[in-house]
């Protein structure tokens, strides 16, 4: 038996975080990827829990070890997945998501052609534009550059099999379910 590996990626802000959150405290199988990252920890985040927190020196020795699944730098910062978790929730039957970003989901659909793209999309620019500023935590230049780096990533949407709109959390959280293929 083997789980389906989905991949969710969109623009930074567009509500990837509160889409799974919706579908994990539904589906509490579903498991999630915990991603590493060079970047500091929000207020609130937790080491293990929303990122593994690692300096540069160590995440350049998970990506020499061969130890991700994909890596890239995304507005000035590390990130990657851990393989072997992937590879051992796959095998075990589990339902499989990995949150990344457009350059991650392309590395991954190279790596596993049988994982699963899902975009999430904005309902418009204007109002992803206010979901990053509203989120308080980057400013100015930040904002720009994530709103920059977003009109490229909805460019490419048509490379994902899947595109959902996130107008609605709890909506976009039942489309997600359905795709993921999860039984209640």
């Amino acid at each position: 038996m083997s789980g389906r590996l989905t991949v969710l990626s969109g623009p930074s802000g567009v509500g990837k975080g509160s889409v799974i959150a919706a579908v994990r405290r539904r589906y509490p199988q579903v498991w999630l990827s915990v991603s590493v990252t060079t970047r500091a920890p929000r207020p609130g985040e937790t080491d293990g829990v929303e990122y593994h927190f690692v300096d540069q020196s160590r995440y350049d020795e998970l990506v020499a070890a061969g130890e991700l699944l994909e890596h890239a730098t995304y507005a000035g910062h590390c990130y990657g997945t851990p393989l072997q978790p992937v590879l051992d929730k796959i095998a075990a039957g589990v339902p499989a998501l990995l949150e990344i970003e457009l350059q991650g989901a392309r590395q991954v659909k190279a790596a596993m052609p049988e994982a699963h793209l899902v975009f999430l999309s904005p309902p418009t620019f204007e109002e992803l534009a206010r979901r990053l500023t509203d989120r308080g935590t980057e400013h100015g230049v930040r904002v720009r550059a994530r709103l920059d780096l977003a009109r490229i990533e909805l460019a490419a949407e048509d490379e994902f099999e899947a595109v959902i709109i996130n107008e609605d959390v709890e909506q976009a959280a039942d489309a997600l379910v359905a795709l993921l293929g999860v039984q209640g």
